[in-house]
């Protein structure tokens, strides 16, 4: 599933291409993906001048006048920017054709979506998704710090793992760079969330910081299905210290990284650096 640094990375890649232009169409080339398609996709958007594209947690916003188009990648979801001409492929569900501003040609905004776990929703102007009402603070934002994962951990027994990557308690940290920010900081992902200490948790929070903009930088981490809006794949994914490197050396001290199933995702961690 594409992280927040892939969503990020296909935030910036998109937004250049919208910001200030009108929908002049939406194609839907069926009426669901995850969810059903609201109407006011295709009754309200036309005609909307795109304001802002925004990120929130892993979900992408397209802010109108009107209302925002919010979207989802899900599992496999990828948006291009794409000349109109450009034929449809099977799992193309969704193309929002884009008016050009004077002296550029015509583009279209695609959502294509192979698996359709991805979603296309309405946000009234004026109000929150309902998606979005529960989310925890950016972690690239001041809100995020070490102070608020110790306050929020005060008698957790859940892994700390887990902890980091409940959307309650900080958006957008998933199970690749969980995985890498434990081991940056030390911290074994197995250890209850409630016996780490406040100055531990400081240093995780750094880390998160650190990582998460380090992978946007380097274009989000190259995942089986996913792509960079300009096609070409993120590099990420050669810095990576743990995550899919079961029985492998670690990269600091050569102890065989292990593997474990927690919460139902693949957690990866080096028993001699992490405690």
């Amino acid at each position: 599933m594409p992280e927040l640094p892939e969503v990020e990375t296909t935030r910036r890649g998109i937004a250049p291409h919208l910001i200030g232009r009108r929908v002049a169409n939406v194609i839907l080339r069926r009426t669901d993906l995850r969810w059903p398609i609201p109407r006011e996709i295709t009754e309200l958007l036309p005609g909307q001048r795109i304001d802002e594209v925004e990120r929130r947690a892993k979900y992408l916003l397209l802010h109108t006048h009107a209302g925002s188009a919010l979207l989802h990648l899900g599992m496999t979801g990828v948006l291009r920017v794409l000349p109109p001409d450009v034929p449809p492929g099977i799992h193309d569900h969704v193309d929002i054709s884009l008016e050009p501003l004077q002296g550029e040609r015509p583009r279209i905004l695609r959502f294509t979506d192979p698996r359709r776990f991805g979603c296309l929703l309405w946000q009234a102007p004026g109000t929150t998704h309902e998606l979005l009402v529960d989310l925890g603070p950016e972690p690239l934002t001041d809100a995020f710090d070490g102070d608020l994962l110790w306050q929020r951990s005060l008698h957790r027994k859940a892994a700390v793992k887990l902890f980091l990557m409940d959307n309650a308690i900080v958006v957008g940290v998933g199970n690749i760079y969980a995985s890498e920010a434990l081991f940056a900081a030390g911290i074994d992902p197995r250890r209850p969330a409630g016996t780490v200490s406040r100055a531990r948790y400081q240093r995780l929070a750094g880390e998160v910081k650190r990582i998460l903009a380090w992978a946007i930088e380097r274009g989000g981490t190259t995942l089986r299905d996913f792509l960079n809006p300009d096609g070409a794949p993120g590099y990420f994914f050669r810095e990576l210290f743990v995550y899919g490197r079961e029985g492998e050396p670690c990269k600091v001290c050569g102890t065989a990284i292990r593997q474990q199933v927690i919460g139902q995702r693949s957690t990866f961690w080096c028993p001699k650096c992490q405690k």
